[in-house]
């Protein structure tokens, strides 16, 4: 066994199997452990995936939203277990591997056309 395989067999335990495919353009709700005090809970984070990179364990998304004028973008680790669940609102059209255009953008022309499928 090469040592590639050995790293995708140790990796294999921590993949998460009710994931959905998340593709770019795609308009999300990522639920954030979120640890205050002794409790723990889950907060919402929507937004618009601009990115995607990785592969297996680490694969990532960067969620893209603007919150009180201000452009705010995370990138969110989509095997780790601080992610709760992945909820996709709309899928959008998109001609481009990253939206990363849609930074120097502002109000309306930040809207992407809806996908029906």
């Amino acid at each position: 066994m090469n040592a590639q395989a050995i790293i995708r067999s140790l990796e294999a335990e921590y993949l998460k199997t009710d994931l959905p495919q998340v593709e770019i353009g795609d308009i999300v709700k990522v639920g954030v452990v979120i640890q205050e005090g002794g409790k723990e809970r889950v907060q919402p984070y929507e937004g618009v995936v601009i990115a995607r990179r990785g592969t297996g364990v680490n694969l990532s998304i960067t969620v893209r939203k603007t919150f009180q004028g201000v452009g705010v973008e995370r990138v969110f680790l989509l095997h780790s277990p601080r992610i709760a669940n992945i909820q996709i609102l709309r899928r959008s059209v998109v001609r481009r591997a990253k939206l990363y255009y849609l930074r120097q953008r502002v109000g309306k022309a930040t809207r992407l056309k809806q996908r029906f499928n």
